[in-house]
C-alpha cells in the first residue's frame, strides 16, 4: 500500500514527533500515525478519533496497511481514551488554538511529557498554557499555506522556559520566541501585516493598543537580529 502524502504542516508536524509511543488526537483518517510508524519515527501509535465516518475510515487505512499491531485506533473525546503514562508524545492538529487548549486541560494526567501541536491561528492560547503548566517551548516552524501555520513541540520541564529570556513578553507570546531569534520572511511578512491594519485602529486603552505595541516590539527583535 502506498502511504498516504502529507501536505507541508503535517510534514512539519511528523518531524518533530520522535518517541516509543506517540498518540496522534483527532486523527481524522490516520494519515500521520500511518507516516508515523512506516518511517520508524515511533513504534506504536493510538489514533484517537471522536467521529464515527473518519473512525471507519481510518481504520480501514490502517488495516489495508496491516498497521493493525502498531497502530491502535480508538474512539473517544480528545484524550479520554488514554491511559495515565501511556504515551512518550502525542499530537493535536488542524484545529483552533482555543479548542486544542480545552483539549489539553481536560487530559489531566493523560497528558504525556513531549506534546507536538498545530494550530489553525494564533497559538497564543498554546504559548500562555505551557508556560503555566511546566512545560518548555524546544522547537517552533511556521508553514505557508491558506494562512501562516504554526507548529510548535513542547516538553515537560521545571522552571523558567529558557525559550523566553531576554525577549519582550507579550511579543514573544504573540508571535513565538524561537521564531523571533530566526526571523523567518513569513513571520517578518506577517508582523508587518499586524502593524498596518492596527495602526488605524489602535488607541489607548483599547486592546489593539497593546497588539501594535507587541508587534512593534517583535519587529525590533527581528530587525536586531
Amino acid at each position: 500500500m502506498t502511504l498516504p502524502a502529507l501536505d507541508a504542516r503535517l510534514e512539519a508536524v511528523l518531524h518533530l514527533i520522535r518517541a516509543e509511543v506517540h498518540a496522534d488526537i483527532g486523527t481524522d483518517h490516520a494519515r500521520l500515525p500511518l507516516r508515523l510508524v512506516r518511517g520508524g519515527r515511533v513504534s506504536r501509535c493510538v489514533a484517537v478519533e471522536l467521529n464515527p465516518g473518519p473512525l471507519a475510515l481510518a481504520r480501514r487505512m490502517v488495516a489495508r496497511a496491516r498497521l493493525t499491531e502498531q497502530i491502535d485506533v480508538r474512539q473517544g473525546d480528545g484524550f479520554a481514551p488514554i491511559q495515565p503514562g501511556e504515551l512518550g508524545s502525542a499530537s493535536v492538529t488542524g484545529m483552533g488554538a482555543y479548542t486544542i487548549r480545552g483539549i489539553l486541560d481536560r487530559a489531566g494526567e493523560r497528558l504525556p511529557p513531549a506534546l507536538v501541536l498545530q494550530p489553525n491561528d494564533s497559538p497564543l492560547w498554546l504559548r500562555t498554557w505551557a508556560r503555566e503548566n511546566s512545560y518548555h517551548l524546544r522547537a517552533e516552524r511556521l508553514l505557508p499555506g491558506y494562512w501562516a501555520y504554526p507548529v510548535l513541540r513542547l516538553e515537560r520541564a521545571e522552571g523558567p522556559d529558557p525559550a523566553y529570556a531576554d525577549l519582550p513578553a507579550a511579543a514573544a507570546l504573540r508571535y513565538g520566541p524561537l521564531l523571533l531569534r530566526k526571523g523567518p520572511a513569513l513571520l517578518r511578512a506577517r508582523i508587518e501585516a499586524d502593524i498596518e491594519r492596527l495602526t488605524p485602529v489602535a488607541a489607548p486603552g483599547r486592546e489593539a493598543w497593546a497588539e501594535l505595541a507587541a508587534a512593534r516590539e517583535a519587529l525590533a527583535v527581528v530587525d536586531a537580529g
